[in-house]
């Protein structure tokens, strides 16, 4: 039964999944391939750490660094950043597949940053509103699990939330908007729910690691009535999904054809 795995319980207002709360990476899984979620979140097989997602958390560090010390009206210290930049690095946990190229990667890492810092469009001396803040949002009355999550950024004069991303190919505004629209409305979400007022916009920052490093921005409008509810309709299919053990797999371009792994267990598991 499904309460094996994730505490289950009915409570006045609703569905809770307990001590497990929903997360939009939670939610794009199920929704990219439920067998994809069973074996990452029930029975946590780990996922190998590779060398595009270090990349992405160690530029993402550095972010976090910059708005912090914006957010505490610091000054811009290159070398405080690169130390830190070196530091994150080196910090890999697990082995990871380099395949020689390790140095190549760390200095496309730092280019990408230089690059970002020299044409990034928010003002140095722009005090930021939360910086890496968690957040939550109780759904009970909705009969849906409560919802949390952490905001990069939000700017400052008005609540545009700010997402950042690093992808190795330039992102087309139409594929971002898709991609990215779940998570983006869980933001507004938990944003809402955290300020009582409604966000002015959301932003896209994505930091393209190609052979010139570039900036793509994508901006969004603030969250529809329309895309709330239909958030909620999927966050109440993942629950109602759950209850099932509503585990089937999904052989889509990005289960089957990219996530080997993945594919190899619902293979076997046939």
């Amino acid at each position: 039964m499904i309460e094996h795995y994730f505490n289950l319980a009915v409570v006045p207002g609703g569905l809770t999944l307990g001590s497990i709360r929903e997360e939009a990476s939670r939610l794009n899984t199920w929704l990219q391939c439920r067998l994809k979620f069973y074996f990452r979140y029930v029975q946590q097989i780990p996922k190998p750490k590779t060398a595009s997602l270090h990349v992405g958390s160690v530029v993402h560090l550095i972010l976090q660094a910059w708005n912090m010390a914006r957010w505490r009206k610091q000054a811009f210290e290159w070398e405080r950043f690169r130390k830190l930049f070196e530091e994150g690095w080196k910090d890999q946990g697990t082995k990871i597949n380099w395949d020689g190229e390790e140095d190549d990667q760390r200095e496309t890492a730092w280019a990408v940053l230089e690059m970002y810092f020299a044409q990034i469009p928010i003002k140095a001396n722009e005090m930021p509103e939360p910086v890496e803040v968690p957040m939550e949002s109780d759904l009970s009355r909705y009969g849906l699990p409560t919802l949390i999550g952490v905001l990069d950024l939000v700017r400052a004069g008005g609540g545009e939330i700010v997402d950042f991303k690093t992808s190795g190919k330039t992102p087309e505004a139409e594929d971002a908007i898709h991609q990215n629209e779940t998570q983006l409305s869980c933001y507004s979400v938990l944003y809402r729910d955290a300020t009582g007022h409604r966000e002015s916009g959301r932003e896209l920052h994505h930091l393209v690691k190609t052979k010139t490093s570039k900036l793509v921005l994508t901006e969004l409008p603030p969250m529809t009535d329309s895309r709330r509810v239909r958030l909620f309709r999927m966050m109440e299919s993942y629950v109602e999904g759950l209850a099932r053990e509503d585990f089937v797999p999904s052989p889509g371009f990005s289960c089957a054809e990219r996530k080997r792994p993945i594919r190899g267990l619902w293979v076997r598991n046939g």
